[in-house]
């Protein structure tokens, strides 16, 4: 199956050309503010690489967020014009598991992390099952990194330019009890491969993006930051401390049946 597949969700633009897992051509690169100006040049260059038309793919892939306002509209924008001309179907996928892609096959709990616009951060928890599948653990979530660290209730790799500019915060906010590993350099940013291939998988379900697609903003309001402030505690951070105590409890579920399991086979 061959798609063309789209990142746009950071101010590094990611474009690439996939037959299947084989990736037929690609190109980054940092597009801070021009991501309208680069995506349909970098599109046309790839199909000349690659001597394909729009025509003669099979599917179209995009990340939807979180991330970019600006920068998601163009990506999704571009990609739903595509759509409308070729007739294709188009898979979203949400920017913070197509990051859980670039280390696929990884046993650790993953912590993909991204710079929101007002000085917090994006992010969400997964982990590669056994069998090859991508579980989400916790949906995405926009906080400080305080509230980071209290969603984590055991080791986990963390990785993307928010904890690159947010490591020491984060670390400080992670209880002494919880291992933080870091990932790999070439897993740091949103890479279109990996969208494409997270992407491919939704193809293949046939779960296409619907007509009144809009991009994933997982954004809080001002009102709730005013709130936070004054010394309250908004209905989203409410709400998210409630989903961490959720995701600790299942954790802790999901470990003690690990444990059960090793005990059973020795």
């Amino acid at each position: 199956m061959k798609i063309l597949a789209v990142d746009t969700a950071t101010s590094w633009q990611s474009v690439a050309i996939l037959d299947d897992s084989r990736v037929l051509a690609r190109h980054d690169q940092d597009a801070a503010g021009s991501h309208a100006k680069l995506l349909l040049p970098t599109i046309d260059r790839l199909f000349r690489e690659t001597g394909l038309t729009v025509k003669q793919l099979d599917g179209l892939v995009v990340s939807i967020g979180p991330g970019s306002f600006t920068g998601l509209r163009v990506g999704l924008a571009t990609l739903l014009g595509f759509r409308t001309i070729s007739r294709l179907p188009l898979a979203v996928v949400p920017t913070l598991e197509g990051m859980a892609w670039n280390l696929r096959g990884t046993s650790t709990l993953l912590c993909p992390i991204l710079n929101s616009r007002r000085g917090e951060l994006y992010w969400a928890l997964f982990r590669w099952t056994s069998d090859d599948r991508l579980e989400r653990v916790l949906s995405e979530q926009v906080g400080t990194p305080n509230m980071l660290g209290s969603s984590l209730s055991e080791s986990a790799l963390l990785f993307g330019e928010g904890w690159t500019v947010e490591e020491s915060a984060i670390r400080a906010s992670i209880s002494p009890t919880i291992t933080v590993s870091e990932a790999p350099e070439s897993s740091m940013k949103p890479s279109a491969v990996s969208i494409g291939q997270a992407g491919l998988e939704r193809l293949r379900r046939g779960e296409y993006a619907g007509v009144g697609m809009s991009p994933l903003y997982v954004q809080r309001t001002a009102a709730e930051l005013k709130y936070e402030e004054s010394g309250g505690i908004s209905p989203v951070a409410l709400r998210q401390e409630r989903v961490a105590r959720k995701v600790n409890a299942r954790l802790a579920t999901a470990r003690g049946r690990r444990e059960k399991g090793k005990s059973g086979t020795r």
